[in-house]
């Protein structure tokens, strides 16, 4: 009799994994103009060609979301749920996955062993005093950068001259978190400021800047040529890792580069054909 229970018992274990293994993949992606969703797809490349072009051919199978705290809301929520966000953005309501065995870190990312990274751009025409000292500031503010869970590209020495005025930055819902902290800390420097930060997404952030409704533009993505011929400056404040992520029940814990690419194609849809 006990070996026939265990034997059912097994029997309903191995079920119960192959139940979960054969569940349906949901993918969820960044909207278009999205700095996340834009290095996201050129690092996985996730693309397809049209007439000699690469464009963006994420699955019309994948949910959308407009920013990075409804993504990982939504992962948190949706058991089989796949997404990805700014390192420094994730928290312990979603897990994050190793790629091809490399977890996502500050530390690896400095090592170069995980390269699923992209850069936090701010862009610039017209640089106003206040505008070039909060910059100048950003260069300097290695401890801030790095403690948000973000890597500086410089340290430099900074004395700020406390010019007076409002300045409004736009772009990008993943450097703003960033932004805030950089504010926050440049705002006790210079009492001067006043400092407003409009949250959209990096394309917005660079037609902000040319139209001349933001000063600063935030962009987590290479910049486009068509954008560079616009005239604008580019800085890079910070070196950004992209972590995927799911719901904590997922077993998962490893995914190839490649799945990571046919996911999001959609040329994989069951979670039991994931390596």
């Amino acid at each position: 009799m006990k070996k026939i229970t265990l034997g059912v018992l097994a029997a309903l274990s191995f079920g119960y994994g192959v139940a979960i293994a054969a569940e349906i993949i949901h993918p969820i992606s960044r909207e278009k103009g999205s700095g996340t969703r834009g290095a996201f797809v050129e690092i996985f490349d996730i693309h397809k060609e049209i007439n000699g072009k690469k464009v963006d051919a994420t699955t019309k199978k994948a949910e959308v979301t407009n920013s990075t705290g409804v993504m990982i809301t939504s992962i948190a929520q949706s058991k089989n749920a796949i997404g990805y966000i700014s390192l420094g953005s994730l928290n312990n309501s979603v897990k994050s996955v190793k790629i091809d065995g490399i977890a996502p870190s500050v530390e690896n990312i400095n090592k170069k062993s995980y390269k699923v990274s992209r850069p936090f751009n701010i862009v610039t025409n017209k640089v106003s005093p206040l505008a070039e000292d909060f910059l100048k500031y950003t260069f300097s503010a290695k401890q801030v950068i790095e403690k948000a869970g973000y890597i500086a590209t410089k340290q430099d020495s900074f004395e700020s001259k406390k010019p007076e005025g409002k300045l409004v930055i736009a772009g990008s819902s993943s450097i703003t978190p960033l932004m805030e902290k950089l504010s926050e800390s440049y705002k006790k420097i210079n009492q001067n400021a006043t400092i407003e930060i409009l949250q959209s997404d990096s394309t917005t952030g660079v037609n902000s800047v040319v139209e001349g409704i933001a000063d600063l533009g935030m962009v987590s993505r290479e910049l486009k040529k068509a954008e560079l011929d616009k005239g604008i400056n580019v800085n890079v404040i910070a070196i950004d890792g992209l972590a995927v992520i799911v719901n904590k029940e997922n077993p998962i814990d490893n995914i190839s580069k490649d799945n990571v690419k046919k996911i999001f194609l959609g040329d994989i849809q069951n979670w039991e054909d994931v390596k």
